[in-house]
């Protein structure tokens, strides 16, 4: 799919944003502190993946037949990252 340039300018807002909030996290820093007194040194390498698909209208109605199986340790993560899944969508 051929992404427009304000859709493409956008995700890298998107990766942008992430990556701040990584480096401006207090939390992180305190962990990563923690570690280095530990006496060891970290390499953090993130991978984020983006996936774009055109908003199709008709989508809207027809949201049953879509499941999304997550074992604990992934809902733990997204929790973590303040994400919540509502079982309603």
């Amino acid at each position: 799919m051929e992404i427009d340039d304000d859709a493409k300018e956008i995700v890298r807002e998107i990766g942008t944003a992430i990556n701040e909030s990584v480096e401006n996290s207090t939390k992180v820093a305190e962990a990563i502190e923690r570690l280095r007194e530990a006496g060891y040194e970290m390499e953090l390498t993130l991978r984020l993946e983006i996936g774009l698909r055109p908003h199709a209208e008709d989508d809207e109605g027809d949201k049953s037949d879509t499941t999304l199986d997550l074992t604990e340790e992934d809902l733990q993560v997204l929790q973590r990252m303040k994400i919540r899944i509502d079982p309603e969508l």
